[in-house]
């Protein structure tokens, strides 16, 4: 009887905790401005993206020669009827923007969930099982930093052609290392804890362990990487675009915009300086939504 009152305690106070935990993590959140802003940043970039069809005042391919090189309205000879102006096609530059983010965001998130399912499942089976397991996970982790992320890229996307899903594909295998490693580390650090014991004491297979035990405990360290990572993958697809084997015309990209403004940048600046603006606000606020996130997880470890 004392033991099934002891029980019906602890899954009284197992309840009554989860919500505390989850008010504490929310004071934390609303009180971390950097985070707060960016988060705000970031939802309106992503909310215009989603919905560019219909806030974008433009077609983003219609073409319009007679007004080429168009000022944006804040500068002398601009015009409210293209905010931001027009390129060198007299197309609509803020809806190439807009549409751009759609591109960025595209890229920057596919590419981490492809390159973080292959670095987390090496990271996790190289820090559980250990051995001989994990020397042959570290060796592979070892060849892929030998290769410089630029080079090898520039050179796959050169011989199977600059495409979307090209770009995708090449970053997606190429970047999965920063995950291996955190996810490797902080497996080994889980698994010496007690309750991953407990669970090999009672007789849980290996799958349930990991899937139920180790994988929860390091979901932070993963979601944190994933935003730093999303950030790396948008501006190496800007690098890849602007030196032509990224994303191809007439398809909306940042990078693309930028290197298709290089000829105009003494007398038309702004055709650079607009897209590498959002660029940066894009990346700065992924950015720094990752730092919040490693804030709010653990903030004992933060000073």
């Amino acid at each position: 009887m004392a033991l099934g009152l002891t029980s019906a305690t602890a899954t009284v106070g197992e309840i009554e905790l989860a919500p505390a935990l989850g008010t504490v993590r929310l004071r934390r959140m609303l009180g971390h401005k950097s985070f707060v802003i960016a988060g705000a940043i970031l939802s309106v970039i992503v909310v215009l993206a989603v919905a560019a069809p219909l806030v974008a005042p433009y077609d983003p391919y219609a073409q319009d020669l007679g007004n080429r090189l168009v000022p944006p309205a804040f500068m002398d000879g601009g015009s409210w009827a293209h905010p931001f102006g027009t390129d060198a096609l007299g197309r609509d530059y803020l809806t190439r923007v807009i549409y751009g983010a759609r591109v960025s965001l595209m890229i920057g998130v596919l590419t981490a969930l492809m390159s973080g399912l292959i670095g987390a499942v090496l990271g996790v089976i190289a820090g559980y099982f250990g051995g001989r397991i994990d020397a042959v996970i570290c060796y592979l982790l070892a060849v892929r930093l030998s290769m410089p992320v630029v080079l090898i890229a520039l050179a796959v996307v050169s011989l199977v052609g600059g495409s979307l899903t090209a770009v995708i594909m090449v970053m997606g295998l190429l970047l999965w290392d920063r995950y291996a490693v955190v996810m490797r580390s902080a497996t080994q650090q889980v698994r010496a804890l007690d309750y991953v014991a407990a669970a090999q004491a009672v007789g849980a297979s290996t799958p349930r362990i990991v899937l139920t035990e180790v994988l929860p405990n390091v979901l932070n360290s993963l979601i944190v990487v994933a935003t730093f990572e999303i950030a790396h993958a948008i501006l190496l697809e800007a690098s890849l675009s602007f030196l032509g084997l990224g994303v191809q015309p007439p398809l909306p990209s940042w990078g693309l915009m930028i290197a298709e403004g290089r000829q105009h940048l003494l007398f038309e600046p702004w055709v650079i300086v607009i897209p590498g603006i959002a660029l940066s606000i894009l990346v700065l606020s992924v950015n720094m939504i990752g730092d919040g996130i490693r804030d709010i997880a653990a903030p004992e470890n933060r000073s």
